[in-house]
C-alpha cells in the first residue's frame, strides 16, 4: 500500500487547516487578553500618579524625581494647566518626551488626548511614539484639583512598547511551534509506515534542538555582541592573544594524554573483569568506579595533601624539597585516575558482548593467544576503544575543577574561560574560549566516525556463545593482577586521605583527632544532600532510556538529518560546563521556557550533559549485534516497541545499566555547569563541599564527600541487583 495517496493528502491538508484556524484564534484571544490586562494595569498606575501630582508650582520637579525613582519604566511629563484654555507650564526629567510634546501637541491625536484629559478621562494614543531608539505607548491622564471634579493639568506617561511586543512575538512563536508540532505529528501518523520511529525521531530532535542547539546559539550570539551591538571585537581579542592560543594547545595536549592513559588503564581493568578467570572482580569493579562517583576536585585535594609542596608523603615522609606535582604531569595523573572509569564502564560491556566462538575458532586453527587477542579480540573491541578515548578526551577538555587547583603555570582553556566569567565578568570572552574547545573535540569525533563506518564489527548473532575464553596466559594474568592491585591500592590511598580528613581537626595544620566535623557537616549539608539525591534520581531513568533510543535510531535507522541528530546528542560532552551554565542562563531565563531557579533545569542539565555516555555505549554495543535478530522478530509480527523492549534492550542491557549508573553518579558529583544554575531551593552537595574546601574547612568537606561516596555506592549496587543481567546472556570465562 503506497504511503502517499490523494485521500491521505487531502485529510492531512484539511486537518492542518482546521488546526491552524483554531491555533490562530486561540493565540489571538490570548494576546488580546494580555494586552488588555497590561494596559489596564498601566492605566491604573498612571491615574494614581496623576492624582498624586502636586497642584502648586515649584514642587513638580521633586515629585517627578520621586516618581521616576519609584517607577523607572515610566517616562513622565507634567503639564500644569489645560492647553488651549489657559497658560501652561511643562515639566519633565525626560528631554526626549518633552521634545515630542513640543513638536506634536498641535496634531489631532495629541489634541484628542488633551480634550479627553480635560473631561477627566484617560486617553491612549492610537499609534506608538518613537523616543530615542525605542517606541513607546503614550497615555494622557488628568491631574484633578483637590475636590477631584476639575482637571487642572495633564500627565503624559510613556511606556516602552516592548512590554507588549515581546509577548506578541512570543505568541507568534508559540503559535508557529504548536502548528509545526501538529503538522509533524499528524504527518508521521498519516504517511509513515513506522510511526513509532517517526515520533521517536521527532521527540529526540525537539530535545536536542531545545536544550543543546538553542542554548549554544544564545551563547554564540553573545560572543558577537559588544556594548549592545554586533561586533567581532571578542573574537579578535581571543584569536590574537598568545595566552589564549597557548591555552588551547595545552588543553589538546592534556586531553590527548589523559584520553590515551585512561583508555589503556580502563581496557586493562575491563579485560581483567570481563575476560579473565581471576577472582575478586566485584571488588575490582567497585574500586574502579570510585573515582567517578566522587566530587571532581576531591582527588586533586588528596593529591595535593599527599604529594604537594607540603604533602604528607613528599615533605614529611620523603623530605623532597624541589618536587612539584603542579602542571601537566600532576594534571595528567589526576585526570587519568578520575576519568579512566569512563573507559572501564564502556569497555566492560563491549568485551562481554564479544562472541567467544570467533576466538575459539582462532585458537582451534593453532593461533596463539596473543595472535587471537591482536587479530580477533582487539579489532572487535575497536569501536569501544575509540568511543572511550573520545569520551575521556571531551571530559578532559571540559574539566575545569582539577586544572583550577593543580595546573600551576600550565594553561588550559577551561580555566581561562572560567576566570573570564567568574573573575572578570566577561561573559562573551568566557563563552568564546569555551566554544574554541569544540574544534578539537569535533575533529576527533568525525575522524572516529569515519573510521568506524568503513569497517564491520558484528559479533553477536542469533546463537551467541554462553562462555568467554580466557586468552591470558599465566604471565599475562600475573601482570594484570599486579597492575590492578597496585592501581586499586593507590585509589584506596587517595580516598583514605578523604576518610581520614573526617576525623582531623584541620588537615595539614592541626592533625588532632575529632568527631565534631561529622555532626556539623551533616547538619549544614542535609538540605543540599536531599535535593541532590532527588534530582539525580529523577534524571537517571530519563537519561538511560533517551540514550538507548538514540543509539537504536543512530545505528539501526536511516532518516534525513541522522548525522545532525547524532552530532547534537554528542555535543554536550564537548562543551565545557561553564559554557553550559552560561548558555542555559541566557536561554532559559526568559519566556517561554523560564526555568532558571527551578529543579527542572538541573534535571535537564544532568540528562543532556551525560547523554553522550549512554549514546556511545549503546552505539558501540549495537554495532556488535546482528540486525537479523530484530528483523526476525519483526517478520513474526512484533512492532517496533516490542522489538525494542524484548530484543534490543536485553541485548544492550550492560550499556543501559552503565548509562543509568554513570548519569546518577555524575549528577550527584556535578560541579562546573550546575554551579551557575543552583538556587536556594535547589542547592547541590558538591557546591557545598567546594565551599567548605575553599574556606579551608577540609574536615567538613571530607565528611560530605565521604557521605556522598557511600550513598552513591549503595545506589549503584542496588541498581546492579535490581536490573539484573538476563540469565540467557550470562557468560562464564573458561581457560582454553
Amino acid at each position: 500500500m503506497p504511503v502517499f495517496t490523494k485521500k491521505k493528502l487531502f485529510a492531512f491538508i484539511a486537518a492542518c487547516a482546521v488546526f491552524l484556524i483554531i491555533d490562530l484564534w486561540m493565540f489571538s484571544a490570548l494576546r488580546t487578553s494580555y494586552e488588555k490586562s497590561v494596559l489596564g494595569d498601566k492605566k491604573e498606575l498612571v491615574v494614581a500618579l496623576a492624582r498624586s501630582a502636586p497642584v502648586e508650582a515649584g514642587t513638580v520637579e521633586a515629585w517627578l524625581a520621586e516618581a521616576k525613582k519609584a517607577h523607572p519604566g515610566l517616562r513622565l511629563l507634567h503639564v500644569q494647566g489645560i492647553p488651549g484654555a489657559e497658560e501652561t507650564k511643562e515639566s519633565s526629567l525626560d528631554p526626549e518626551l518633552k521634545a515630542v510634546w513640543d513638536q506634536r501637541q498641535g496634531e489631532p491625536a495629541f489634541k484628542s488626548g488633551v480634550e479627553a484629559a480635560s473631561y477627566l478621562e484617560v486617553f491612549l494614543l492610537p499609534d506608538t511614539v518613537r523616543l530615542g531608539t525605542s517606541r513607546s505607548l503614550v497615555m494622557f491622564a488628568p491631574v484633578p484639583n483637590k475636590e477631584g471634579d476639575t482637571a487642572v493639568g495633564i500627565l503624559l506617561a510613556a511606556v516602552d512598547e516592548s512590554i507588549l511586543s515581546s509577548f506578541v512575538n512570543l505568541t507568534y512563536a508559540l503559535s508557529a511551534i504548536a502548528f509545526l508540532l501538529f503538522a509533524l505529528g499528524f504527518g508521521i501518523a498519516t504517511f509513515s509506515r513506522d510511526p513509532i520511529t517517526g515520533y521517536a525521531i521527532l521527540v529526540l530532535f525537539a530535545i536536542v534542538l531545545t536544550f543543546v542547539a538553542y542554548p549554544l546559539f544564545e551563547a554564540l550570539r553573545l560572543t558577537f555582541v559588544h556594548e549592545g551591538r554586533f561586533s567581532f571585537a571578542v573574537w579578535r581579542d581571543i584569536l590574537t592573544n598568545k595566552q589564549y592560543l597557548g591555552a588551547l594547545v595545552g588543553s589538546v595536549k592534556l586531553g590527548a594524554l589523559t584520553a590515551t592513559l585512561s583508555t589503556i588503564m580502563g581496557f586493562l581493568f575491563a579485560f581483567f573483569v570481563a575476560r579473565t578467570s581471576l577472582k575478586g572482580k566485584k571488588l575490582v569493579t567497585a574500586l574502579a568506579t570510585l573515582p567517578v562517583i566522587s566530587p571532581p576536585f576531591s582527588l586533586t585535594l588528596s593529591i595535593i595533601l599527599l604529594f604537594g609542596n607540603n604533602g604528607l608523603i613528599t615533605k614529611r615522609l620523603l623530605g623532597l624539597e624541589h618536587f612539584s606535582i603542579y602542571g601537566l604531569g600532576g594534571l595528567g595523573l589526576v585526570q587519568t585516575i578520575s576519568m579512566f572509569p569512563i573507559a572501564f564502564l564502556t569497555l566492560a560491556g563491549v568485551l562481554e558482548a564479544i562472541d567467544s566462538t570467533l576466538e575459539d575458532a582462532s585458537l582451534d586453527l593453532n593461533a596463539s593467544r596473543w595472535q587471537t587477542f591482536t587479530r580477533v579480540t582487539l579489532p572487535l573491541a575497536a569501536p569501544g576503544l575509540l568511543s572511550s578515548w573520545l569520551l575521556v578526551f571531551t571530559n578532559s577538555l571540559a574539566d575545569f575543577a582539577n586544572p583550577l587547583l593543580l595546573s600551576g603555570s600550565f594553561r588550559v582553556l577551561s580555566v581561562e574561560s572560567y576566570i573570564e566569567v567568574t573573575g572578570m565578568n566577561r561573559l562573551g570572552n568566557g563563552a568564546a574560549l569555551s566554544i574554541l574547545l569544540l574544534l578539537p573535540t569535533l575533529t576527533a569525533f568525525f575522524v572516529q566516525r569515519a573510521w568506524v563506518a568503513k569497517k564491520s564489527f558484528v559479533v553477536v548473532t542469533g546463537k551467541p556463545s554462553m562462555r568467554l575464553s580466557d586468552l591470558a596466559n599465566r604471565p599475562t594474568r600475573l601482570f594484570l593482577l599486579a597492575f590492578v592491585v597496585l592501581s586499586s591500592a593507590f585509589i584506596v590511598a587517595l580516598y583514605g586521605t578523604i576518610v581520614a580528613g573526617c576525623f582531623v581537626k584541620n588537615w595539614g595544620i592541626d592533625y588532632t583527632f575529632t568527631t565534631a566535623n561529622i555532626v556539623e557537616a551533616l547538619q549544614r549539608g542535609k538540605a543540599a544532600l536531599v535535593s541532590t539525591m532527588t534530582l539525580a534520581g529523577i534524571a537517571t531513568p530519563i537519561a538511560g532510556f533517551v540514550a538507548m533510543i538514540g543509539a537504536v535510531l543512530v545505528v539501526r535507522k536511516r532518516f534525513p538529518g541522522k548525522r545532525i541528530l547524532e552530532a547534537l546528542m554528542m555535543t554536550p560532552f564537548a562543551v565545557p560546563g561553564t559554557l553550559v551554565g552560561i548558555s542555559y542562563i541566557l536561554a532559559f531565563n526568559k519566556p517561554p521556557l523560564l526555568l532558571v531557579g527551578t529543579g527542572a533545569i538541573l534535571v535537564i542539565c544532568y540528562v543532556i550533559r551525560e547523554l553522550p555516555v549512554g549514546l556511545e555505549g549503546g552505539v558501540a554495543t549495537l554495532r556488535q549485534i546482528d540486525p537479523s535478530i530484530e528483523e526476525a522478530a519483526s517478520d513474526l509480527g512484533a512492532d517496533q516497541a516490542t522489538v525494542f523492549r524484548t530484543i534490543i534492550l536485553p541485548l544492550i542491557r550492560p550499556a543501559f545499566i552503565s548509562s543509568m549508573s554513570y548519569t546518577f553518579v555524575r549528577s550527584m558529583t556535578a560541579v562546573s555547569a550546575i554551579i551557575f544554575l543552583i538556587s536556594a531551593r535547589w542547592y547541590h552537595i558538591t557546591i557545598q563541599i567546594y565551599n567548605f574546601s575553599e574556606n579551608i574547612r577540609f574536615g567538613l568537606a571530607s565528611v560530605l564527600a565521604t557521605a556522598l561516596i557511600i550513598i552513591v555506592l549503595a545506589v549503584f549496587g542496588l541498581m546492579r541487583v535490581v536490573v539484573r543481567k538476563s540469565e540467557h546472556l550470562e557468560k562464564t570465562v573458561t581457560i582454553q
